[in-house]
């Protein structure tokens, strides 16, 4: 049990001597593959997470989420102590740690790949940080076998790690961190190795025991399922930089540009070319021929950040889309794709030259008339819309 805080941290890594060239000339040379993300490069070297402030509150639940190279990794690996902070400050419990070894920091983390010592019997795998700590032998006895009862792998405890599942060994990974009743609990992608069916599992037995054991969570993800589902915040991150922080509602309902717009929510949200007007005094979105004027709410928002007459991106999410004909308001496309999900249908349109995302429950599905090549009359609410300036992506209501 812990408060964590992080306070502008700043991860460095020191350019790399360039490699002197070969007299020899080579006939065959691999291409160098170009990295996707771009982080940002100085004389001290590449900076993997810049500007980093977080205050994480005793028995709190974080997840870090972005794309692979956003150094939601690498800080995690700095509150463990496994990668040196370049500059600010980290505290648990009000404590400095900055200088602190890993084994003094009372945390605990559990990886991607398990980490569990093959050889070992389960019991021994959980026992093995308890015997390291010399914890008496009834005082091990009795974590072990309530985390092994928490997790639900009392009848495993006798096998070693070949004889199990991946959904098991995780749960072994995850039992050996616990036993040690650490004062926060590091996660780093435990679930990217199980299939969609474990994975989903897995992430229910984690709410149950964050339910049951007395921790401070923090949890990284690529997979914005999980951190919608586990998270009380989430905090999104692109380029060593963090773009929000917020509960899962907070950044679903209001992100504050077009990254966290499209990076939450599956399908990603829809983006369409148009332009901020205001009528009869009140702010509206044209979009092609349609004309939206926007809720109260971000009416509101829009003047208080006295947003301008100007060219933008409007963004709808593909469920708050609707099959209606309103005067002035619908806009019409072409079913390019149509995909049966179960309870739904994803339409692929091909709206104004883009692809448009409208998914339809089946229930509402009364014939056969959005096959593909059908044309679709479609409208989206007042309050459904958000409007970003197409040159910085920042959303105009929240442009502070």
């Amino acid at each position: 049990m812990a408060s964590v805080s992080l306070k502008h941290i700043q991860k460095i890594y020191p350019n790399a001597e360039p490699q002197k060239k070969s007299k020899k000339k080579k006939k065959e040379e691999a291409p160098v593959e170009e990295k996707k993300y771009k982080l940002k490069v100085t004389d001290e070297g590449v900076i993997a997470v810049d500007d980093f402030n977080l205050d994480i509150a005793d028995k709190e639940f974080i997840v870090f989420v972005g794309p692979s190279g956003c150094g939601k990794s690498t800080t995690l690996r700095m509150v463990a102590g496994l990668e040196e902070i370049t500059r600010g400050d980290l505290y648990i419990d009000g404590v400095r740690v900055n200088d602190v070894a890993p084994k003094d920091r009372d945390i605990a983390m559990v990886f991607q790949n398990y980490a569990l010592y093959p050889h070992m019997t389960e019991r021994k795998n959980l026992e093995f940080p308890l015997k390291l700590r010399k914890v008496p032998k009834e005082e091990m006895d009795r974590r072990v076998n309530e985390a092994a009862e928490i997790l639900g792998i009392t009848q495993y405890l006798d096998r070693k790690p070949k004889a199990l599942s991946g959904g098991q060994r995780q749960r072994v990974a995850i039992g050996r961190a616990i036993v040690r009743e650490p004062k926060v609990l590091l996660m780093d992608e435990p679930l990217s190795n199980l299939d969609a069916k474990l994975r989903n599992q897995m992430r229910a037995e984690i709410i149950k025991l964050r339910q049951r054991i007395n921790t401070t969570f923090i949890y990284v993800t690529h997979d914005q399922t999980e951190a919608m589902t586990l998270g009380d915040r989430i905090v999104i991150m692109k380029d060593g930089e963090v773009q929000q922080i917020g509960t899962p509602q907070e950044v679903f309902n209001k992100p504050v540009n077009t990254f966290v717009a499209g990076f939450i929510g599956m399908p990603q949200m829809n983006m369409f070319d148009g332009r901020l007007v205001k009528k009869d005094g009140k702010y509206a979105v044209q979009v092609g021929d349609a004309t939206i004027v926007v809720s109260e709410d971000k009416q509101e928002r829009l003047k208080a950040h006295n947003a301008s007459e100007q060219e933008v991106l409007v963004g709808v999410r593909p469920e708050h889309i609707t099959l209606e004909t309103t005067p002035g308001a619908t806009l019409t496309g072409e079913v390019e794709v149509s995909e049966m999900m179960g309870s739904s249908v994803h339409l692929h349109l091909n709206t104004l030259g883009r692809d448009v995302i409208v998914i339809v429950p089946t229930l509402d599905l009364k014939d056969n008339s959005l096959g593909i090549g059908s044309k679709i009359e479609f409208t989206f609410a007042p309050n459904a819309v958000h409007i970003f300036d197409p040159a910085t992506g920042k959303n105009l209501e929240y442009n502070d």
